[in-house]
């Protein structure tokens, strides 16, 4: 069992735990309990109520002493009693079930609508009759004052089927295309059902005539919540007052309808997007609870005000709320039906009393969420410690994303990782005894890291203002300090003012100027400590005298004729850069490119007509000089020949390698003689 507490409202999930494999034998269970101890403390509310893959529906006889749920894989039917908290029986299904509906107060007649257009009825013993409807069912519902079976789908007729004759009776003709949903008024029976265009339908069924039709989409909600599309009304359900209506929409917002009433008295948007598949109201508490394929919300019917939320991880399929009582079924895309007992709700079933009792020894226990003997640390904490290998072992207890271990160890592994831990800490707490003692000093000037030199001149300022009251105060100067707008001029390294800079250069005068009326500020404060004023010689207050008047007009023109040569200095060296740039690209290698009707070599007109007028000595004069030969022919071609003098050399090379190798051959000895046979010799007449 678990137990969370959403918005102070404590929730117990009853299927909390690990789920045996259906194909284990008894034995084989029994021994996985006495190995495994989350098996063995696991909380069974009653027995294999699990699917073997999926459950689609789950629902709870009229005389609340059954359940049912269907599911697969395989298609199955399954049927639990209550007294005995177990599996009673199971019947297998040809293809899986939409939806089914109890047709008396216990499991001996149920009605099956299957996705493949197939409709079964089955009895006690199994599959009574089964039978197909022209188009595909989405949803469907029983009529007991004449026994007609109602089913509504893809398709803008109602199907009815007399239970009592054993056939079809004349469709009801909606105006939508499609039908989503439908139900029964418990009061009345008035028969309602929901459309794709958003319409609610509804019909009497002893004139079989229609009643009314209700457009969600008039009122504002759709407005309201900027909806792009037009909303389809996939759940529905009445009240047991009956004459209110909940609708859910495929936008994931459910509207409270009066019947007497064209627009709803209250909209609940569940933030998913995500179309609503259950709705079921609890008149205890007067809530509403309404479900998507994600989450459970409930909520207030009048206010809106929502009281707690069940996520629990998986896709859900269909609701199912136990009458009168705290206990909710879950049908969802997996194998266990999930079970929840909020006791705000309502108190447990008669069947399972005991939820009680505990529920009570639960909420007695005062659990410390604090944990003494231990200690939390994160991965990088254990990476630190150098315990990473203990990950997996009984020395950690996974929680979140960190590990709760032994303190023992930790202060040991601490130790060991950093033995100087306790020296860094007293040094530490040293430092902050110090600080604290030097906070009753006097405290000095603060300059900030950035633009220190330009804080400290605003502050000098700003005492100046301060000291001479009789002086207009320049609010500007204070500002700039105590603005947070400015602030960054003085933390961030990016606004560092650059003295080289030409910007910087060409305002200096005016800095300087700032530095100039400092100094004539510190040195009149040095005459006022040397001398006083006489009596009578006092000039009217906001009146400069003819000296200061004077000082002032030097201190303006020496100001005027100084950012006037930094200007120039500025300007000057400007040009003296562009110069140097010019040099240095005039060094480097260039391309260029042949003009638009102009070979190599051909020259231009006007050295043509030069070149006629020469005779023909100074022709191959000049094509000596240029090493260059050219030879017309009749119809106008040339031929150009270069003679380098690279060629001259190495003609004159080759010329002398030739001479010397004629040399060689003279003086060379032929090789044939070696070749010949020797002679023989002849010793005392004979031949050797």
């Amino acid at each position: 069992m678990q137990v969370c507490n959403a918005n102070n409202v404590k929730i117990y999930n009853l299927s909390a735990g690990k789920s045996l494999p259906e194909w284990l034998t008894d034995r084989q269970k029994r021994k996985l309990q006495n190995r495994d101890d989350d098996v063995r403390k696991r909380l069974e509310l009653i027995q294999d109520f699990e699917m073997p893959s999926v459950s689609n529906c789950v629902k709870v006889s009229p005389d609340e002493q059954f359940i049912c749920a269907t599911g697969s894989y395989k298609p199955r039917f399954r049927c639990y009693d209550v007294h005995e908290l177990c599996l009673k029986f199971e019947h297998g299904l040809d293809s899986d079930v939409v939806n089914f509906q109890f047709l008396s107060e216990d499991y001996s007649k149920v009605c099956f609508l299957e996705d493949d257009r197939f409709v079964e009825f089955h009895s006690q013993f199994g599959r009574l009759l089964r039978m197909r409807i022209p188009k595909y069912g989405r949803d469907l519902s029983y009529y007991p004052p004449s026994c007609d079976m109602y089913f509504v789908g893809v398709s803008s007729e109602i199907y009815r089927i007399n239970l009592e004759k054993g056939r079809f009776m004349k469709p009801l003709q909606s105006s939508a295309t499609e039908l989503n949903c439908c139900e029964f008024n418990p009061v009345n029976y008035l028969f309602g059902c929901g459309s794709k265009l958003g319409h609610l339908e509804c019909w009497d069924p002893r004139s079989r005539t229609r009643a009314g039709v209700l457009d969600i989409a008039v009122s504002n909600f759709v407005q309201d919540y900027d909806i792009k599309i037009v909303p389809e009304i996939t759940a529905m359900k009445f009240r047991k007052d009956g004459l209110t209506v909940g609708l859910g929409t495929s936008t994931g917002h459910i509207l409270l309808y009066d019947l007497r009433a064209m627009k709803p008295f209250n909209v609940k948007d569940h933030n998913y997007e995500l179309p609503i598949k259950s709705i079921e109201f609890q008149d205890s508490q007067d809530l509403v609870l309404s479900m998507d394929s994600k989450i459970l919300k409930m909520w207030n019917r009048n206010t809106g005000k929502p009281m707690t939320a069940i996520e629990p991880g998986v896709n859900l399929n269909q609701l199912c709320v136990v009458p009168n009582t705290g206990l909710i079924f879950l049908a969802n895309e997996a194998p266990k039906v999930l079970t929840y007992f909020i006791p705000t709700l309502g108190p447990a079933p008669r069947w399972c009393s005991s939820l009680d009792s505990m529920t009570e020894e639960l909420e007695e226990k005062s659990e410390s969420t604090v944990y003494d003997d231990y200690k939390f640390v994160t991965r990088t904490e254990l990476e630190e410690l150098g315990l990473v290998h203990l990950i997996g072992t009984n020395l950690l207890r996974s929680v979140m994303h960190g590990f709760f271990m032994d303190m023992r160890l930790y202060h040991k592994a601490k130790a060991v990782a950093d033995p100087f831990a306790y020296e860094k800490y007293r040094k530490t707490k040293v430092r902050e005894k110090i600080e604290q003692d030097r906070t009753n000093r006097v405290q000095l000037k603060k300059l900030p890291s950035v633009n220190r030199d330009l804080a400290q001149k605003l502050m000098e300022e700003d005492e100046a203002q301060k000291s001479n009251p009789k002086k207009r105060v320049n609010k500007a100067v204070t500002s700039i300090l105590k603005d947070d707008r400015f602030s960054a001029m003085f933390n961030n390294p990016d606004f560092q003012i650059d003295p080289e800079s030409e910007e910087f250069r060409l305002i200096n005068p005016v800095m300087s100027k700032l530095d100039k009326a400092r100094k004539k500020r510190e040195e009149k404060y040095a005459l006022s400590k040397q001398f006083k004023e006489v009596e009578g010689e006092d000039e009217p207050e906001g009146r400069p005298s003819d000296e200061e008047g004077s000082s002032s007009s030097e201190d303006e023109h020496t100001w005027a004729e100084d950012v006037r040569k930094e200007h120039q200095k500025v300007t000057r060296e400007r040009r003296a850069q562009e110069k140097a740039n010019i040099k240095e690209e005039r060094k480097k290698a260039r391309l260029f490119e042949i003009k638009d009707g102009e070979e190599i070599g051909v020259k231009s007109d006007i050295n043509k007509k030069k070149e006629a007028k020469k005779t023909l000595e100074e022709r191959l004069q000049s094509s000596d000089k240029d090493s260059v030969t050219y030879v017309g022919g009749s119809l106008g071609n040339r031929e150009m020949t270069f003679s380098l003098k690279k060629e001259k050399k190495a003609n004159k090379n080759l010329e002398q390698k030739n001479m010397h190798q004629s040399e060689r051959r003279k003086l060379k000895r032929a090789g044939g003689t070696l070749l010949e046979k020797p002679k023989a010799k002849f010793w005392m007449g004979k031949k050797v």
